[in-house]
């Protein structure tokens, strides 16, 4: 008889549940997303967040909701987690007037004032220096909160990180940058690109707190988070954690793929994190498959009602053509 005993249990039932849900739909609406994106529903470039939900899961219970989310163009994920409905992110990769962007940003443009999410951003590394500026804020304000301001792996050889990093050290800004290394930018891996291949040690040159972080585990996001949370909130500065997760589908729907063999794939998938959390649930705490079945079935319908609705939303009005594209009013400070 085996007297081998499992891992003590460090979160509760209730976060696991929240974990397995939360990344169910995130898979569940990217799998949707890609099925529409084949139907010409979807168009313009697509990024899919499917493999690497771990890391949204792990950093939304380590960080409140007035802390602010920044990222790249594969954004739905993270947008999803922060609080935008399925609806308003549906019904803006169709380009419809209810979507988040008002239809106007698509998929790698999802925004969402009121849920502290702040893009969805195109432009490679444009981000970290926004992110920053997000803290700068915060701080300015005399606040609590904390911007964590996502980017790639390709991310990570632009300028703009190194000026940024430099600034949040010298101003001490409550900022956690957070690189998604999912090993590939575009189809291009990192030892291809650079001689240091652990991203974290960037920070060195900073002297700023720097770590390696499994991101398919959302227990190791979770504390990696919140320790570079808590640091960020007592004023120390900001850290960065290099997430080390993967991304099952390519770079974007064009992507081929040839870079990668599918073996490798199919490796990380084995490790797939909501899979690891559904066991978890089944063996730790006890959970019944019907109440997983139940889970399920809320997802699946959630995800169809939200092309429903994007299917019957609207498409923008003609005079919203630019809007938001210039401010309307005079700045005060604005002299003649």
């Amino acid at each position: 008889m085996s007297t081998t005993k499992s891992a003590p249990v460090k979160f509760s039932k209730e976060t696991y549940l929240y974990w397995y849900e939360l990344m169910l739909l995130l898979r569940r609406f990217e799998e949707k997303t890609g099925q529409l994106y084949g139907m010409q529903k979807i168009r313009g470039f697509c990024h899919l967040y499917i493999g690497q939900e771990a890391l949204a899961a792990g950093c939304m219970t380590a960080t409140k909701p007035e802390d602010s989310f920044i990222t790249a163009y594969r954004n739905h994920g993270l947008a999803i987690a922060k609080g935008i409905s399925t609806k308003a992110c549906m019904a803006e990769l169709y380009g419809k007037a209810t979507g988040c962007s008002k239809g106007k940003g698509g998929s790698m443009h999802l925004f969402g004032v009121k849920e502290r999410f702040f893009g969805g951003h195109g432009i490679v590394g444009a981000q970290i220096g926004t992110g920053a500026g997000l803290a700068f804020a915060e701080k300015y304000l005399g606040t609590d909160n904390v911007s964590l301001t996502f980017f790639g792996d390709g991310a990570a050889r632009q300028g703009m990180l190194h000026e940024t990093f430099n600034l949040a050290m010298i101003w001490k800004l409550p900022v956690v940058f957070i690189c998604e290394n999912n090993h590939y930018a575009m189809g291009t891996s990192v030892a291809r690109t650079s001689n240091v291949v652990d991203i974290y040690k960037l920070a060195d040159a900073y002297d700023m707190p720097g770590d390696s972080v499994d991101g398919m585990d959302p227990e190791a996001v979770h504390e990696a988070v919140a320790r570079a949370v808590k640091r960020a909130r007592a004023g120390d500065g900001p850290t960065l954690l290099e997430m080390k997760t993967y991304r099952y589908k390519g770079h974007s729907m064009s992507d081929p793929q040839k870079y990668r063999t599918k073996e490798e794939v199919e490796e990380y998938k084995d490790k797939d994190p909501i899979e690891v959390v559904k066991a978890k649930l089944l063996s730790d705490f006890n959970v019944k498959e019907s109440e997983i079945e139940v889970i399920q079935e809320r997802v699946r319908v959630e995800v169809e009602e939200c092309v429903k609705f994007a299917e019957e939303s609207p498409w923008p009005a003609e005079d919203e053509l630019l809007k938001d594209v210039y401010v309307d009013q005079d700045y005060p400070f604005i002299v003649d």
